[in-house]
């Protein structure tokens, strides 16, 4: 399996807790490209990460004002 590299450069929410894992809104830079939106599962006391999805800036404001409608 290839290795890959994340950096988070903005932590922005921490969305739930479960145990050890977080499910959190970050920044996050994958293999040192341009950071992007991160919403994932966390476990950063035994390093590991859950699947996830990444938006980019346009992409968040689609979801910011679709959420908005709905609430």
């Amino acid at each position: 399996m290839a290795e890959f590299k994340y950096e988070i450069v903005e932590r922005i929410a921490i969305l739930s807790e479960n145990g050890k894992w977080t499910k959190e809104l970050n920044k996050v830079s994958w293999n040192g490209r341009t950071a992007k939106y991160d919403l994932r599962d966390w476990n950063h006391e035994d390093e590991k990460i859950g699947k996830g999805i990444t938006l980019t800036d346009e992409e968040i404001q689609v979801l910011k004002e679709t959420l908005d409608k709905i609430f």
